[in-house]
């Protein structure tokens, strides 16, 4: 971490910059987030289609936010924070937490990292 980031605090939402994507975590504390990544990277697509992109499966896992980041810049990232209320700190670790280990269907286009953690943030009060 350097000086100029704002240090996250337990249900932020940290987008991190990888190339010309952005893959997202939910801090919950210690320096650990939780977040989402594909697997099954050469098994075929659940379903897909050239309107809605390839559906696979993503494993939700908690691990440290430096080796989540690696060398990628990242930031606290709550951007509908001005829209929606986060539910209560211990009710979005809680919803987090849960997950973990959870096998979920990940979708590049929709059932995206930032789409499944927005929803543990603010419930399901925000929408695409």
């Amino acid at each position: 971490m350097t000086d100029d980031r704002q240090y996250p605090k337990p249900g932020d939402l940290i987008e991190i910059k990888q190339g010309c994507y952005e893959h997202w975590a939910i801090y919950v504390g210690d320096g650990n987030v939780i977040h989402v990544t594909p697997v099954d990277e050469g098994a075929p697509s659940l379903s897909g289609s050239s309107e809605t992109g390839l559906i696979r499966k993503a494993q939700v896992k908690k691990e440290l936010l430096k080796d989540v980041a690696g060398n990628d810049d990242w930031d606290v990232n709550n951007k509908y924070d001005c829209h929606c209320i986060p539910l209560p700190v211990e009710e979005i670790i809680q919803r987090a937490e849960q997950w973990i280990g959870s096998i979920i269907p990940y979708e590049v286009l929709g059932s995206n990292s930032e789409g499944f953690l927005r929803k543990l943030r603010y419930g399901g009060q925000v929408s695409d």
